[in-house]
C-alpha cells in the first residue's frame, strides 16, 4: 500500500499518476478519500489525482495524539514532498478545505488553486461547539451507532450511502472517531488572513448545508482575492461532490483545467 513518512506519522495515499496537472483531494471530518470517488473518475484521464487519509482518519497510521489544522497543511505539504510536486491544486472539502486553505497560507508557492467545497474560515459559534462536544462524547462512550441516526443525516443527507459511511466509522475505534471531532472543535478563524491567498479559488457550497451554513460559503467566496466563481449546489447538504456529482464535476472540472 502507498504511504508516506510525514511528520511522524504514516499517510495514506492513491495517487492516480500520468503527466496531467496535479490535484490533492483533501477530505472532511469523519471521512476519507473514499469520499472523492465520483471525482476522481471525472478527473483522473486530465489530471494526476491524490486522494489521502488526514490524521485520525482512514488508513493512515499516527499517534493519535491532538493536532491543529496547521498541522494538517504541513502534512499535506509533506505528502507533495514525498511525492517530487513542487505544485498542486488543492481540493477540500470541510476540514479539507480548513487544512487546504492553511497550506497555501504557509507554503504559497506549492499551490497553484484552491477549491473548497462547504468549508469555512471562521472559528466555530458556541452552538456548533456543544453540538460538536455532544458527538464526540456519544462516539466515545457509546459508538457510531449512538451518534450515526442525527450526524450521517446532517452530513450525507442521502439515506442510500449512510450504511457504507456507518460501516467505516464502525471499522476504527471509539476513541478515533472522538479525537477527530475534537481536532475539528479546535478549528482557529483565518478570516483575517484571507486577502494572502492570492491564487485563483473556486468556492462550491450546497444551500442546505447544516453545519456549515450557506452564508459562511458566499462570505469565503467574497473575502478570497481570486475567487472566480461561487457554485451553489441548490438541495445540497454538506458533501455536495458525494450526493450531487453531476452540479459538482464540471464546475471542478472547468476550473482545474483554467487554473491547474
Amino acid at each position: 500500500m502507498p504511504y508516506a513518512d510525514v511528520n511522524g506519522a504514516r499517510l495514506y495515499f492513491e495517487d492516480s499518476g500520468g503527466a496531467g496537472p496535479a490535484v490533492v483531494l483533501s477530505h472532511g471530518n469523519l471521512m476519507d478519500r473514499d469520499m472523492w470517488v465520483h471525482q476522481v473518475r471525472a478527473l483522473e484521464r486530465d489530471f494526476r489525482v491524490i486522494g489521502w487519509d488526514e490524521r485520525l482518519h482512514g488508513r493512515t497510521e499516527d499517534d493519535g495524539k491532538s493536532h491543529s489544522y496547521w498541522d494538517s497543511a504541513a502534512d499535506l505539504i509533506g505528502l507533495l514532498d514525498h511525492l517530487g510536486l513542487q505544485q498542486a491544486a488543492l481540493v477540500g472539502h470541510s476540514q479539507g478545505g480548513f487544512l487546504s486553505m492553511r497550506a497555501a497560507l504557509l507554503a504559497p508557492e506549492r499551490v497553484k488553486a484552491l477549491a473548497l467545497i462547504d468549508t469555512t474560515s471562521v472559528a466555530w459559534p458556541a452552538e456548533a461547539l456543544a453540538q460538536m462536544r455532544g458527538v464526540s462524547e456519544g462516539f466515545r462512550a457509546a459508538g457510531p451507532e449512538a451518534v450515526a441516526p442525527v450526524l450521517l443525516g446532517m452530513l450525507l443527507g442521502q439515506p442510500v450511502i449512510h450504511d457504507q459511511w456507518l460501516t467505516k466509522w464502525k471499522a476504527q475505534p471509539r476513541e478515533r472517531l472522538a479525537d477527530a471531532v475534537q481536532v475539528l472543535m479546535g478549528a482557529d478563524d483565518i478570516t483575517d488572513r484571507l486577502g494572502e491567498i492570492a491564487v485563483p479559488a473556486l468556492v462550491v457550497h450546497g444551500d442546505a448545508d447544516q453545519p456549515i451554513p450557506y452564508p459562511l460559503g458566499q462570505a469565503l467566496a467574497q473575502q478570497l482575492p481570486a475567487a472566480q466563481e461561487l457554485v451553489t449546489v441548490t438541495g445540497a447538504g454538506h458533501t455536495p461532490n458525494l450526493t450531487h456529482p453531476d452540479r459538482v464535476n464540471p464546475a471542478l472540472a472547468g476550473f482545474l483545467r483554467r487554473s491547474a
